[in-house]
């Protein structure tokens, strides 16, 4: 791994986050809000749409690496079609990103079933199949608020526990439950790097510890951004990490996933996101996204993403080449 990589794409990321966050502002005051899409394209098989011609759209995204990827293949395949695009990608936080698409100030994007679901919609249980929870999600949004779901992908970036294959070997955990073994009988071998996000949400550490009986005040906790959880925990700084299950740091670093084996974390498969009166004026957007969003496996997903925080390619460019790879697009 080149942690040159990852500094540079950690770089790029706030800088897009800072021109997000003006962005927002500046549409908080009538004033358009997004930049120019960064790249050009020209249709492949996806051909211009006389309905979507034209059509000014807001594409949104948070701000980590497979997020903007995400924002970036929808960016590319509308403006193949002939839309309009802005670029609105890299807004912090979950919750910041739900509330520019309800306020208006970001069109679509893409989002995933499980932070619908717990964050959004506030339930507590998750729905364990991948169809039930994005149908779940789906109805319940659109009676309650009005969001329209999408175009669900087969890859699910749910929340994930990870640890060295060095300590694995060390301490024999290859599943949640002797995870909290190890932390109830022995404190010191359970020291855990815990992504700022991850730490606070029900669906993330507070939800895991009570589901598997962990005494918390037992565990070695230590908060951090995302992106350092992956180096820490490979380099034995913590023992266990929280991850995104499809990042591709996880193969890169030789990481091992421990097995949910009582099935806590929610279904976090990927999905379209529009505002319903959005999606009604424009349904074409779902049926140009359609056929990407059945290709985004986890494999696909972990692939492009280990593009950029290992190899250090642009998100960009990263989601443009895979649209030009399968033929969607072409490169301009």
């Amino acid at each position: 791994m080149r942690s040159g990589g990852i500094r540079a794409s950690t770089r790029w990321a706030k800088l897009v986050a800072a021109v997000a966050a003006v962005g927002l502002l500046l549409s908080g005051c009538g004033l358009e809000a997004g930049g120019a899409v960064p790249l050009r394209v020209g249709p492949g098989s996806i051909q211009p749409v006389p309905e979507l011609d034209g059509v000014r759209i807001i594409v949104g995204s948070k701000d980590f690496t497979e997020q903007i990827i995400l924002g970036y293949l929808i960016e590319f395949a509308l403006s193949a079609a002939g839309a309009e695009v802005r670029d609105l990608t890299a807004i912090t936080g979950s919750n910041s990103l739900r509330d520019a698409q309800l306020h208006g100030q970001v069109d679509v994007a893409f989002d995933y079933t499980g932070t619908g679901w717990i964050n959004y919609l506030g339930n507590e249980t998750p729905i364990p199949d991948s169809v039930g929870q994005f149908d779940a999600v789906r109805d319940q949004d659109r009676d309650k608020h009005g969001m329209v779901w999408a175009d669900m992908a087969p890859m699910n970036n749910t929340y994930a526990l990870v640890t060295s294959a060095e300590s694995q070997q060390k301490t024999g955990a290859v599943t949640l439950s002797d995870y909290a073994r190890l932390v109830n009988t022995d404190p010191a071998t359970g020291n855990t790097c815990v992504g700022t996000e991850f730490s606070v949400r029900q669906d993330g550490f507070p939800g895991l510890v009570r589901k598997y009986g962990v005494d918390m005040g037992k565990v070695k906790k230590q908060v951090m951004q995302d992106a350092l959880v992956y180096p820490a925990t490979a380099n034995g700084t913590c023992q266990f990490g929280s991850v995104a299950a499809t990042d591709g740091r996880i193969p890169a670093l030789n990481l091992k996933l421990l097995e949910d084996d009582q099935k806590f974390f929610p279904k976090y498969n990927a999905a379209l996101v529009m505002r319903e009166s959005f999606a009604t004026a424009h349904p074409q957007v779902a049926q140009v996204m359609e056929p990407i969003s059945r290709l985004l496996t986890n494999e696909s997903i972990t692939e492009l993403n280990r593009k950029v925080d290992v190899e250090g390619q642009e998100p960009a460019n990263v989601a443009r080449d895979w649209l030009v790879s399968q033929g969607f697009v072409t490169a301009r």
